[in-house]
């Protein structure tokens, strides 16, 4: 599947990542159904780290603390710019998750371990030099964007992953489809503060989000363990902010929220799908103040370090 697009120039503030995040379930099955055919992932027990720059690290943490739980082996997910010596940790592979494949910081670490620790690199620009750099390639040019701000590759390389895991698939893709389809409301429009939670493998979805609300919308946004909120960010809550949970429901947190008279979020639905109602919110905010999140301030599509 490919996608013809115009050139950020050429379209209204936001029309990309319109476009982008609303084509998530249909790519989301693309993904699922390339990870059923492919054995390009490092084998169950292998000790992997997995490594990232911005979202591609958030999606790396969830995919780590997925992969542990699973039962598949050890996984480590570090930032590109701070991982330590992969070799002395004695990891038996590398996962790069990149969208552009030019992120200086992740090209630097291939280029350290190449010859000395087999590596899977996945890509949305399959021109890109990394091919050159990792051992396996597992390209998702469908995914591939032409906003800055990500939503489809992040959430389409995760899914590639939860997929090689075992993880319903077919369920998040039904749950997003509603909640794209869905209104944004008043209340999140004009919000002054959001929080984001999340237990297990959807904290780095929490963390994703308040990215996401960052960069397109330039508001203020934290992100936290569930149960970490309660040891000090809690104190931020009040009415007109929202603190919204991935995932499952922590005991007590609900009504400790609600006490504060802040805005408390928690769904059945499955945390990818709302992943992408987090998308959906972030584009109606940032066009409700101006913004344009296809070009947000201070950004580029990939981070490209001289030297």
């Amino acid at each position: 599947m490919t996608q013809q697009t115009a050139p950020l120039s050429a379209v209204q503030p936001g029309a990309h990542m319109e476009a982008e995040l609303l084509s998530q379930p249909d790519v989301w099955k693309t993904a699922a159904r390339q990870s059923a055919e492919e054995n390009l992932l490092p084998a169950d027990g292998a000790r992997i780290a997995v490594i990232g720059c911005g979202t591609s690290w958030f999606m790396a943490q969830a995919y780590a603390v997925a992969r542990e739980a699973a039962g598949k082996g050890v996984t480590d997910a570090f930032a590109a710019s701070e991982a330590p010596d992969l070799a002395v940790r004695g990891y038996d592979a590398i996962v790069v998750i990149t969208r552009s494949g030019t992120t200086t910081e992740v090209l630097h670490l291939l280029d350290k371990y190449r010859g000395a620790i087999p590596s899977v690199a996945m890509i949305g620009d399959v021109t890109s030099p990394i091919n050159g750099l990792a051992d396996r390639v597992i390209g998702l040019p469908y995914a591939d964007e032409q906003s800055v701000v990500q939503t489809r590759f992040a959430t389409s390389a995760l899914v590639y992953l939860l997929a090689s895991l075992g993880e319903d698939i077919d369920r998040a893709i039904v749950d997003a489809q509603a909640v794209l389809a869905e209104e944004t409301s008043s209340d999140l429009l004009n919000a002054e503060q959001f929080s984001f939670l999340g237990t297990g493998w959807t904290v780095g979805l929490a963390h994703e989000a308040g990215l996401k609300m960052r960069e397109a919308v330039q508001g203020w946004t934290e992100s936290y363990p569930a149960m970490e909120y309660r040891h000090g960010p809690i104190s931020i809550a009040s009415p007109g902010r929202v603190v919204w949970l991935f995932g499952a429901a922590v005991d007590g947190l609900a009504a400790d929220v609600v006490a504060t008279g802040a805005q408390f979020i928690s769904s059945a639905r499955h945390p990818l799908a709302e992943l992408a109602r987090v998308h959906k919110v972030t584009l109606d905010r940032a066009l409700a103040r101006g913004l344009d999140p296809d070009r947000p301030r201070n950004l580029t599509r990939s981070v490209i370090l001289d030297g």
